[in-house]
């Protein structure tokens, strides 16, 4: 059995869990400079995700990505801060990669922004309402030998099915983006689904044995038992290989604090495959947060990967 696989057995995931299909319904349509944000629903593995899709002006074999949020401790965002809407403008690639041509879609993860339970809109629940709900996804499913990771990841590649499914996109041009728990994803999901042709992967990079050693929360979904006696975050990206993958990371977050590590460890695979400049990693000085510059830089990336450097 190959790494892949063998990553994929103990998160649980099979191939027949991935859905051959998805519909999707339009709840609500507005046109914006550049692009028309659709406000969408979709059945993923029994549950509803509510995302939006963003769809450029001009189309005509795009390139698509799924853009998946952050954290930062506030789960009532989700793709609106993706998108714009509300949050912080620096996570807002949404509109800037579909001004650029890319076919956007933005779900809200499970227990984030509308996917939390007796929750609307972006209005967070009074207390710690949002954060248990949250932990309770997690220590349920572990109590009844599942993760959350599973969930998590199958949400995602049923995402990229319906991205793929699309009569205007490119299937040889689908992409993914988060930061911080996005880029966790980011990192798990393009290990596993070959069907992503690039990645990038922002403030996420750090082993469980770094994080551990040092005393740094880990993300609830990747709470995976008995998955760091096996494996580490170096192991995901031996499996991108030899697929186009940037690390964005720096010196002050420790979320990303030994990137320059998981990298090194990772080259050869790269290597293997004559694929040396696929692994791109730029680190910056500062913490966690994004910043202007790193954002121009990823959309610059991401427009590269995908060929569209001339839009």
């Amino acid at each position: 059995m190959d790494l892949k696989s063998r990553i994929s057995e103990i998160i649980g995931i099979k191939a027949d869990d991935i859905a051959a299909s998805i519909e999707y319904r339009i709840i609500e349509s507005i046109k914006e400079a550049g692009y028309e944000r659709q406000l969408i629903e979709y059945n993923s593995n029994g549950d509803t995700v509510i995302a939006f899709l963003l769809i450029p002006e001009v189309l005509n074999n795009n390139p698509a990505i799924l853009i998946n949020h952050q954290h930062n401790s506030e789960r009532h965002l989700g793709k609106s801060e993706v998108c714009g809407l509300a949050g912080n403008p620096l996570q807002a690639f949404g509109p800037e990669l579909a001004r650029k041509g890319f076919v956007v879609l933005a779900p809200d993860s499970i227990c984030f922004e509308e996917r939390r339970k007796n929750a609307q809109g972006i209005v967070p629940l009074p207390g710690d309402e949002d954060f248990f709900q949250h932990l309770n996804e997690m220590c349920y499913r572990i109590l009844k030998g599942d993760n959350l990771m599973k969930k998590v990841l199958l949400d995602a590649m049923n995402g990229v099915t319906l991205l793929s499914e699309l009569t205007f996109t490119d299937n040889k041009k689908i992409g993914t983006l988060g930061h911080s728990y996005g880029g966790n994803t980011v990192l798990f999901l393009s290990a596993l689904d070959e069907r992503i042709c690039f990645s990038c992967a922002s403030g996420s990079a750090c082993t469980y044995e770094n994080r551990m050693l040092n005393d740094v929360g880990i993300e609830l979904a990747s709470v995976i038992p008995c998955f760091n006696k096996s494996y580490d975050i170096f192991d995901l990206v031996y499996c991108i290989a030899p697929r186009p993958l940037l690390i964005v990371s720096a010196n002050e977050d420790k979320y990303s604090r030994d990137a320059d590590f998981i990298v090194e460890q990772a080259r050869p695979s790269y290597a293997k495959y004559g694929a040396h400049n696929k692994l791109c990693h730029k680190r910056y000085n500062g913490g966690h947060g994004l910043t202007k510059e790193r954002f121009d830089y990823i959309v610059e990336w991401l427009c590269m990967s995908a060929g569209y450097t001339a839009l």
